[in-house]
């Protein structure tokens, strides 16, 4: 009979997020993640194999998380614009946790391997081309719907869309300042009514 992990793999993720985010991908030292993830040496090797093998699952794991979450929003709404202001907010709300925000930082470490790293990079991309899609999507119903009156091109305000959720991040790591967040997220929305 198979013994079970002693740990729970989603947790691990979890935890590899706020780690890498703390230290950067190159900053995290094999002694600081392990203490970090709370597992040995061996369960790391054994489960997720190298570093930056658990770095890529963890990156992968987030991206999908955040993603999944967009369009579930934008597919279940009654209001497209509802939608996108409950996206935001969300955003908002998690980079004003200080527990829940050190998962969002593993982004950083995560684009600065894109030019290194293809499979990071190919995730991004696959990323932004399922979210920006998702965003026309939604934003071409709300035009036919009569919720949306702009005369916009719903493609860039698409790419502005997901653009700007990755720009949140960036500024709650440059201040804590949650009026700052809101503020910029509220000119970001703004633009649906443009």
């Amino acid at each position: 009979m198979a013994r079970s992990k002693e740990f729970d793999m989603n947790q691990v993720l979890h935890k590899a997020m706020e780690v890498f985010g703390h230290y950067g991908y190159e900053g995290t030292s094999l002694p600081i993640l392990l203490e970090g993830l709370g597992i040995a040496r061996q369960s790391l090797y054994d489960t997720y194999g190298t570093k930056k093998d658990l770095f890529v699952k963890a990156v992968k794991h987030y991206v999908n998380e955040k993603s999944n979450a967009v369009v579930l929003h934008l597919e279940k709404a009654e209001s497209v614009k509802d939608a996108i202001h409950a996206i935001f907010r969300e955003i908002v709300f998690v980079l004003q946790d200080e527990d829940r925000r050190k998962e969002c930082f593993i982004l950083y470490s995560a684009i600065d391997q894109v030019p290194h790293e293809p499979e990071i990079a190919a995730l991004f991309e696959q990323d932004r081309v399922r979210l920006e899609s998702a965003f026309y999507e939604a934003l071409v119903q709300a035009k036919q719907n009569g919720e949306l009156h702009t005369d916009q091109d719903l493609q860039a305000l698409a790419r502005y869309l997901y653009h700007a959720r990755y720009a949140l991040t960036q500024v709650a790591k440059l201040t804590n300042d949650p009026k700052t967040l809101e503020e910029i997220a509220t000119v970001a929305l703004s633009t649906l009514e443009a």
